[in-house]
């Protein structure tokens, strides 16, 4: 039996995992950098151990410091959550080396299935339907589009949609030195890109007594980047006989490497055509989803199997339909562009919500994106995705910008909702999704809300007539001055009857209406319902200047690659890749604006820099 338990992990994963053994009465440790020191990882856990140093390189990856922090604290398992080293076999094999049980499959089922290329090799052999492999230097243009791959590795990281024959090349190195910085292993491929498919994947449970649990399917079609945005259980819709072909190629896959524990066979679904993707040889994040459904608790059923228990008879039967979002702080309006701060508030109502984060945590640039996964369960997939809708509608996501928005809308989306589901959704619906549509009236609630807290009013307003006051605003990059009065009955606007003002809460009535601003506060950023506002000073500062042409950080991260021979004095085209930043594991182009000589550069690999920063100057070809 597990008495204490090591997560080799940070964040939501961690969290997840420990809620359940404390439900189970086992003890926890945790493991945090020195950027993740007041982590809500590092603070529910019995124990936690530091890890020196802020990067993953240097803290979560290092198999050898956890297995001594296992040693230290005392723990006798280790659960590598999702990410970092779970799919990593010489970890594996490290902790039971230290006599340690390993929450997870064995090394050398990891190891089949480490190198997405070898993997393919054993499903072929095996029988699983896959996409073949293309020999990159025999790829001609009726091979187009494909895509370009990491062997190790996921998350999105390393690959490539190749539509132009000429840039396979580039793309292939690109995506080589994303894996190697991100995997430790530059390996790629290149196989058919299947336009407009779906990702369908099988959630697999294994013993070590003979056992394979196929639970259900989970669509997770809607991606960007290359990561899953949304996803549900079961997948709607499949054709006939397609959700048995999965659940037999998923056990085939787990019973043809003798899989213990939990796992996930992904596939792509062309109408009633099955290609084998991948196995991920851990948890998914998108797990809850099949927890929902199945009313089964996987991190519990990890644990069993660890401990040499079985799984009894069959799987149960599943019930009604889940759909998680997953909540990350950053801009789909500008490229995904990762985003920092801190999260002065956190809450979604009515549905499972799992987190890393606490209100008052800052984001940093370190690790991923994601701030939490909201998960819904109602008897129809109307219903659940109704529900999470609603959910994510009424959530306090107070601090960077967040997908939130986003999120609501593509599940009313007329596509989502009916179920027309695949993997080019954003590619087509993203510039209707991110247009600005922020609350005409949440302006005039902001400042009604900010001068009713004003100490010159004492808690209330004059009893005497005043000048009509004005506010400046910044909202979805607009600004806009609102106009308002202080009367003897209180505040007045024009065209809009006032009912209640307070610090926290504005009741206005509009053409007969009553409506409900609540209004939060964190310095010049205001946040009411669901618009994001900055109060814009009286007087405002002059901006600073930037030459015509100069490419500035969209966000604070790391320099990771300049353009190959890329100096001063060198001419660009519009459209050229000149520098990569990576910021929260996505890296980003920064692109030349317009042809031209790049004149300054200030940009060097392995330079922090911040929001903002001057990386170079590409001055126009005079016309």
């Amino acid at each position: 039996m597990i008495s204490s338990l090591l997560v080799a992990n940070r964040g939501e994963i961690a969290c997840r995992v420990f809620r359940t053994c404390h439900e189970l009465g086992v003890r926890t440790v945790a493991v945090y950098s020195d950027a993740d020191e007041d982590a809500l990882h590092a603070r529910v856990a019995d124990t936690a151990v530091r890890l020196p140093g802020a990067s993953p390189a240097e803290t979560y990856l290092r198999g050898d410091l956890i297995v001594k922090a296992a040693v230290a604290a005392g723990a006798d398992a280790v659960h590598p959550g999702y990410g970092f080293l779970s799919e990593n076999a010489g970890f594996a094999r490290a902790v039971l080396d230290a006599g340690l049980v390993w929450v997870g499959p064995s090394p050398e089922a990891i190891e089949a299935m480490a190198s997405k290329t070898r993997a393919k090799e054993l499903m072929s052999a095996a029988g699983v339907p896959l996409l073949a492999p293309l020999d990159p230097d025999r790829v001609g243009e009726d091979d187009l589009p494909v895509l370009v791959k990491a062997a190790a590795g996921g998350g999105g990281r390393g690959m490539r949609v190749v539509r132009e024959l000429s840039s396979l090349k580039e793309e292939l190195a690109a995506a080589s030195v994303e894996a190697a910085s991100a995997f430790g292993d530059g390996s790629v491929f290149v196989e058919p890109y299947v336009e407009r498919a779906r990702h369908v994947e099988v959630q697999i449970v294994a013993d070590g007594h003979g056992t394979v649990w196929a639970l259900g399917t989970r669509d997770c079609s809607l991606q960007r980047r290359h990561q899953k945005v949304i996803e549900e259980a079961p997948a709607p819709d499949l054709g006939p006989g397609v959700e048995r072909r999965l659940h037999d190629a998923a056990t085939a896959a787990a019973r043809t490497i003798a899989y213990t524990g939990a796992g996930t066979v992904e596939f792509l679904v062309d109408g009633d055509r099955v290609h084998f993707l991948e196995m991920n040889t851990r948890l998914q994040v998108e797990h809850p989803v099949t927890e929902a459904v199945f009313g089964v608790d996987l991190v519990a059923l990890q644990l069993r199997v660890a401990e040499g228990g079985t799984l009894d008879g069959d799987p149960p039967e599943p019930s009604g339909h889940a759909v998680e979002a997953r909540l990350y702080a950053e801009d789909p309006a500008r490229d995904w562009a990762p985003q920092t701060g801190t999260l002065h508030r956190l809450a979604v109502p009515g549905v499972r919500l799992d987190t890393g984060y606490g209100d008052g945590d800052t984001i940093g640039v370190h690790y991923d994106a994601m701030l939490a996964k909201a998960v819904a369960h109602a008897p129809t997939r109307a219903e659940a995705v109704r529900r999470l809708a609603g959910a994510l509608e009424r959530a306090a996501v107070h601090g960077p910008v967040t997908n939130r928005d986003l999120l609501v809308r593509s599940l009313r989306h007329p596509e989502f909702t009916a179920a027309r589901l695949d993997t080019a959704f954003y590619d087509r619906h993203l510039a209707g999704l991110t247009a600005p549509a922020p609350d005409p009236y949440a302006p005039l609630a902001a400042a009604l809300a900010d001068a009713h807290g004003r100490s010159r009013f004492g808690g209330g307003w004059r009893n005497v007539p005043s000048q009509p006051q004005s506010r400046r605003y910044l909202v979805a990059g607009e600004e806009h001055e609102v106009h308002y009065r202080h009367t003897r009955r209180g505040p007045a606007a024009d065209g809009v009857h006032v009912v209640h003002t307070g610090p926290d809460l504005v009741v206005l009535e509009i053409d007969g209406v009553r409506r409900k601003f609540e209004v939060s506060r964190y310095g010049d950023r205001v946040h009411v319902n669901g618009t994001t506002l900055t109060a814009l000073p009286r007087f405002p500062d002059p901006e600073p200047d930037h030459a015509p042409g100069s490419l500035l950080a969209p966000m604070p991260g790391t320099v990771v690659r300049v353009a190959e021979g890329l100096t001063e004095g060198t001419p660009v085209e519009a459209g050229r890749p000149l520098i990569w930043l990576e910021a929260m594991k996505m890296e980003h182009r920064i692109t030349a604006p317009t042809d031209g000589t790049l004149t300054a550069l200030h940009a060097t690999p392995g330079r922090q820099v911040e929001m903002g920063t001057l990386l170079a100057v590409v001055e126009p070809r005079a016309t």
